[in-house]
């Protein structure tokens, strides 16, 4: 009897749940479209609403939950205690990990820099926003509390100013915006990326943002720039005053601000001290373009420069060689380096849960209705409890005529259900007055006690009629609001920290200073270039070079120089003479591929060299045509490294030349024949790629071999190798230049 195949029952179970599971194992076709709007579209709108951008208080929902953490922590009075405490008690509100918290606290303490009013006050090491390299301390070793500043944002929290909710797992309560009595979202820098779309608020001189408020709830037409006259940045440096673009970012809510450092010159030891810098760079990044800039050669009067940034402040100091001018060349560092950087201003904000970029009159007065919303509904709580309080002291005021009557309802009242029932019938009082008559304290039953409760009364009458004024008359709300903004202003307002700076040499190009002498100029097959002084040259002994390697090019000019290097792939490399240093004949020179940044496997084939742009390129092809391009096509007015298309792809080139003046040249082919032509006769084209016109008439399988500049004398008979017309096939050696050349050679 065959033995029966024993079953795998990890199979037999896998079998079994997919028997009960619809639909398992098949494989579903769904439209993208379906997918994107069942899946990515709850996904986006949460990082937008509930993540990235900010409200109108000027908070992301996680900055909301940390404060309010520390809010009912009690630590806007108390004294700080551990970072690590607040990160957990947060997460009963914020359900992301701790390092996401702990990281939002650090950028809005008071250590790490990076607010202009910051609403952490902090102790120990939160790093700072201006450097890389200085990272925060752990939560366990910093502490922290609430700086005194925040009393403005959970003023009458507790007096139902905004809407609460449930925290993520219901078991608490979170309000939905803190009622802020200052316009938060313009005082601090906010940014966040979302998808989609962004947000990048730049921060404002609290003093000036609620005198602006001000004159908007007085004057809806009131102009911003009269009191609004620039951002301020918690790290200072200059705001570059342009006021077409800082009135397309008040009016629109989007545009750019250019920042720059704020240096200082120390004669005694020359150098440059720049202690203040843009709040969107870092040191680190400051002084690695400038090292760049140095080793490319573009900043030569710079000898050193170092971080001294300590506990004092930020410090970047740059040793300048002797006879260098401070002044300008700090305008060439701006330029070249992020020492001059611009703040691009996204004034992206959720209001009523719809991300809105608006400018800054527009987010004023979205501030201002909600401002209003938030007294009007403090307001309200107050009058209730008002009205509450008073109609309880009528109760108490109508057991004023006869206590005793009172007591005696109380002493003979069998059961205590009963109390508050008799007390309504005896007293003609309702049953909230009669259940605060019944709890009051035997002690308290006596016409003292009770004539002190009652002498508020007239007080509660006058303060809630004011109120019931105040909730019927928006121009009340209003001074209350513009009363609470000029206290604010006055307790807590500083001096602007970014100067503004009326600058009109910003936008005229910086021209570097350029040393200019006699220079003789190399150029090797193999890509070697030299720059060597006439002195240095007749000093010098022969010309050293790599092995296999040829001088192609020996051209007599100027530092001042500007140099082409034409590559195998069509390309060009624009360079300066003055970029490369001074050397010796002894010395192989500079490798231009690796200096200029070629491409992968890319071969110079050709060095120009020109200080006027003046002249002709002529491209020589094997096809037999040569295209004449303007030199002038390649000057271009900004400073451009690389050109593409330099010259025409369609066939192989033979040879480049360029010319400064028309001339005559000699090209020969590899059927021997050789044709002598003017320049003149090539008409000149202004796109660089252009393929050419034919010149030299060849027969099937022969190319266009070589070019070279003619020689006077040469040839015995010249005219032969000329022609009135082209293109023309050349003519082959006659007998007596064949002798000739034998002759030379």
């Amino acid at each position: 009897m065959a033995r029966k195949k024993k079953e795998n029952p990890a199979i037999i179970k896998e079998d079994e749940v997919k028997a009960n599971i619809i639909g398992a194992g098949e494989v579903v076709t769904q439209q993208i479209t379906g997918t994107l709007e069942t899946n990515f579209m709850p996904y986006a709108m949460s990082v937008i609403v509930s993540r990235a951008i900010p409200e109108i208080d000027g908070f992301k929902p996680s900055h909301r939950k940390l404060l309010y953490t520390m809010y009912k922590m009690g630590l806007i009075n108390g004294g700080r205690i551990k970072s690590a405490n607040i990160v957990g008690r947060t997460m009963q509100l914020n359900p992301h990990g701790d390092a996401a918290i702990y990281e939002t606290m650090v950028r809005l303490s008071r250590g790490n820099e990076t607010l202009l009013h910051p609403y952490v006050d902090s102790k120990g090491n939160f790093g700072k926003a201006y450097s890389k390299n200085m990272v925060y301390a752990a939560a366990r070793y910093t502490e922290a509390k609430l700086e005194s500043i925040c009393s403005e944002l959970f003023s009458d929290i507790d007096k139902d100013t905004v809407d609460f909710v449930d925290n993520y797992d219901s078991t608490m309560k979170e309000p939905t915006l803190l009622p802020v009595s200052f316009p938060s979202v313009l005082v601090n820098m906010n940014s966040g990326i979302a998808v989609g779309m962004a947000s990048n608020i730049c921060s404002f001189n609290l003093r000036e943002l609620c005198e602006t408020t001000i004159g908007l709830i007085k004057n809806p037409e009131f102009d911003v720039f009269e009191t609004l006259k620039a951002p301020d940045f918690i790290g200072g440096g200059q705001i570059v005053y342009d006021r077409t673009a800082l009135e397309e970012v008040y009016n629109t809510g989007r545009g750019s601000i250019k920042i720059r450092a704020r240096y200082s010159y120390d004669k005694s030891n020359n150098c440059i001290d720049i202690t203040e810098i843009p709040a969107t760079t870092t040191c680190e990044a400051i002084i690695e373009k400038i090292i760049e800039k140095v080793k490319a050669g573009s900043l030569k009067e710079i000898s050193d420069i170092r971080d001294e940034t300590d506990k004092s402040g930020l410090k970047i100091t740059i040793d300048l060689k002797r006879g260098t001018d401070p002044d300008k060349l700090m305008k060439r560092l701006y330029k070249m380096t992020p020492l001059e950087d611009s703040f691009s201003a996204n004034f992206n904000i959720l209001v009523a849960g719809v991300p809105k970029v608006m400018g800054v009159a527009e987010i004023l007065n979205e501030w201002i209705a909600f401002r209003t919303e938030c007294v009007r509904r403090r307001v309200y709580f107050d009058l209730s409890k008002a009205k509450e309080k008073l109609h309880l002291l009528l109760g108490l005021k109508k057991i004023l005529l006869d206590i005793d009557k009172a007591i005696k309802i109380v002493r003979e009242t069998e059961e205590e259900s009963e109390v508050v029932p008799n007390l309504m019938i005896g007293f003609g009082i309702d049953e909230i007055q009669a259940e605060y008559v019944a709890e009051i304290k035997l002690r308290h039953l006596n016409r003292e006690y009770i004539l002190k409760r009652l002498s508020d009364v007239e007080d509660l009458k006058k303060s809630i009629e004011d109120m019931e004024d105040i909730l019927s008359s928006k121009s009340r709300i209003k001074k209350i609001i513009v009363d609470e903004l000029t206290k604010i202003s006055q307790k807590y307002g500083k001096d602007r920290k970014s100067e503004i700076i009326y600058d009109t040499d910003t936008e005229e190009e910086i021209i570097e200073e350029i040393p200019d002498y006699e220079a003789n100029l190399f150029f090797t097959r193999d890509g070697y270039f030299k720059k060597i002084t006439p002195l240095s040259l007749r000093m010098g002994g022969e010309q050293k070079l790599k092995e296999n390697d040829e001088m192609i090019a020996a051209v007599n000019s100027k530092n001042s120089a500007e140099l082409l290097f034409f590559t195998d792939s069509c390309q060009v490399y624009k360079s300066k003479a003055s970029e490369f240093d001074d050397t010796k004949a002894s010395a192989l020179g500079d490798f231009v591929p690796s200096k200029l940044g070629f491409d992968k496997d890319e071969k110079p084939v050709y060095m120009a060299v020109t200080t006027d742009y003046k002249g002709y390129m002529l491209f020589f092809f094997e096809n037999g045509k040569v295209a004449k391009v303007s030199m002038s096509s390649y000057a271009t007015k900004t400073n451009r490294k690389k050109l593409i298309k330099a010259y025409s792809d369609k066939a192989p080139l033979v040879a480049a030349l360029y010319i400064t003046e028309e001339t005559e040249v000699v090209i020969t082919s590899t059927a021997g024949r050789i044709l002598l032509v003017n320049t003149g006769a090539i008409s000149a084209k202004t796109t660089k790629d252009t393929a050419g016109v034919n010149v030299m008439t060849l027969k099937k399988y022969h190319k266009l071999q070589s070019v070279r500049l003619y020689k006077e004398g040469e040839f015995v008979k010249p005219h032969r190798y000329r022609t009135k017309t082209l293109p023309a096939a050349g003519a082959t050696l006659s007998a007596d230049d064949t002798a000739e050349q034998l002759t030379l050679e």
